[in-house]
């Protein structure tokens, strides 16, 4: 590899790359991932000349990134098509709309400044899972580049096309007062106007674009982002509380007593107000999400079936995708719907826009709604120490050691083990409902584990204990990052 180009493979993470920069990817590194990404697009769509929309967020530095990205991908004879500044969801739209083939959006998401990076996809409405980023990282590090002569269009004013598509299928009868929370990223100049178009009350905070994100980073996973919204919510007495990543395709949620509802809860009350006008529908959630989903009477009555799948928004969005599934939750906060509702892929305003539905069709305020949800004692994620090289071997292990414990009718709690879940590590269930999981993380040397009881926070404790038990014993496992 010539000198002058720097580009850290391990920068090539498992859904999409991310890098500090200039630090891990200098300009002539991003140009290479752009030869390699152009190569890649060419040898899966067999076009000499395929057609790909690219934008950026609003980073100081996106920019340049992208513009390097593009000579990369126009050497080897892709035709780009420039959006120009946009949404990470704004740019999957687009693909729809101009029926392109690829698509590569310049963002570093929630990432701190500093890190830069590219979302991409070729097939509409999917972003690469892992086996798309691993082909990639081997084209663009062993320069196995495809030459050809592309060229570049810009897209004007493709920003209207994507807010007017989302405001005229989605208009509210009721005056729903809405904080609306962007932390100066790049969804400032979307999500206001979107859910003033749709017939939302906006107060918008911290909605003007700062590059240096002067108060906390766009994350709604961020406590101090949630506490600004909740703050804001109690003092201009609102109805809901919204929180957009940088680059707009997660959504937090805060009630009108300034609560937080997790991601999975939320999930639930869509579903749950998706049903009556969509029976028989499927819904897919990820395997950390609350077991609510597979009890509940209203999706029963509406025949609707919930599906738990892999965690991480690749897996999500693909599998909602092949079962052909209304919409798809992930716990942190990446939901997908399906047509009509959506194309499929990830965009935190239309998840803001159905909990705005859900607040036109109920007579109830938020927290209301949200109240009528069984209690559920639910742990946090809490992720054990364990070596990369040694975690998948610790989870098929405690995998056989529960499927033992099943087949023997062995009590945990006085409870009998009932469904046992294997398509992400192992997630077993009781017949109260009760769960625990255990799963290798895909990107830390840690494992997962979450409990979660509808009976008692004690046995959800306890179902603790007796995974903790497990891992103990095999003494490959060390410090937990939080525990109950």
């Amino acid at each position: 590899m010539n000198n002058s180009i720097k580009i850290d493979p391990f920068g090539f993470r498992e859904y999409d790359a991310r890098w500090l920069y200039p630090d891990n990817i200098n300009l002539e590194g991003v140009t290479n991932l752009g030869k390699g990404l152009g190569t890649q697009i060419i040898n899966h769509t067999n076009k000499n000349n395929p057609r790909i929309i690219v934008g950026h967020d609003y980073r100081s530095y996106s920019e340049e990134i992208k513009l390097a990205l593009k000579t990369g991908l126009i050497s080897t004879g892709c035709y780009v098509e420039d959006v120009g500044l946009a949404l990470s969801p704004m740019v999957y739209f687009a693909q729809f709309n101009l029926e392109s083939d690829a698509v590569a959006m310049v963002t570093a998401s929630h990432n701190e400044n500093g890190w830069t990076g590219v979302k991409m996809g070729i097939k509409k409405g999917l972003t690469h899972a892992p086996e798309e980023m691993r082909e990639l990282k081997d084209i663009t590090l062993n320069n196995k580049f495809i030459e050809g002569q592309g060229n570049e269009k810009e897209i004007i004013d493709f920003q209207s096309v994507y807010k007017d598509d989302l405001i005229n299928k989605n208009k509210i009868k009721k005056k729903i007062k809405a904080v609306v929370a962007c932390g100066n990223g790049t969804a400032g100049i979307f999500a206001p106007d979107i859910l003033r178009g749709i017939g939302c009350d906006v107060i918008e905070l911290d909605c003007n674009l700062d590059y240096t994100f002067p108060k906390y980073n766009p994350n709604p996973e961020d406590l101090e982002m949630l506490h600004a919204i909740s703050k804001s919510v109690k003092d201009n007495n609102a109805d809901i509380g919204f929180g957009f990543d940088g680059d707009g395709d997660r959504v937090g949620v805060i009630d009108n007593d300034g609560n937080e509802i997790f991601s999975d809860k939320i999930g639930l009350l869509i579903a749950r107000n998706l049903s009556s006008n969509h029976k028989g529908s499927k819904f897919v959630v990820d395997v950390k999400s609350t077991g609510l989903y597979s009890t509940d009477e209203v999706l029963k009555n509406n025949s609707c079936e919930t599906l738990y799948w892999k965690t991480g928004h690749s897996h999500i969005k693909r599998k909602v995708n092949n079962e052909k599934a209304l919409a798809g939750f992930e716990k942190s906060g990446h939901f997908f719907f399906n047509q009509p509702l959506g194309f499929g892929y990830d965009d935190g305003i239309n998840s803001a826009i159905q909990v705005c539905h859900l607040l036109d069709n109920n007579h109830k305020k938020m927290s209301e709604i949200i109240s009528e949800l069984p209690n559920t004692y639910q742990s946090p994620t809490m992720a054990p120490f364990c070596e990369d090289n040694e975690k998948y071997q610790v989870v098929d292990e405690i995998i056989k050691q529960i499927e033992n414990l099943k087949s023997n009718n062995v009590q945990i709690d006085g409870q009998e083990i009932g469904d046992i879940l294997t398509v992400n590590g192992i997630r077993f269930s009781f017949k109260d409902g009760s769960w625990g999981l255990i799963r290798a993380s895909s990107n830390k040397p840690s494992l997962v584990v979450v409990t979660e009881s509808p009976t008692s926070d004690e046995r959800k404790k306890k179902i603790f204990d007796f995974i903790d038990d497990l891992l103990q014993k095999t003494g490959k496992i060390g410090e937990y990052d939080q525990k109950i």
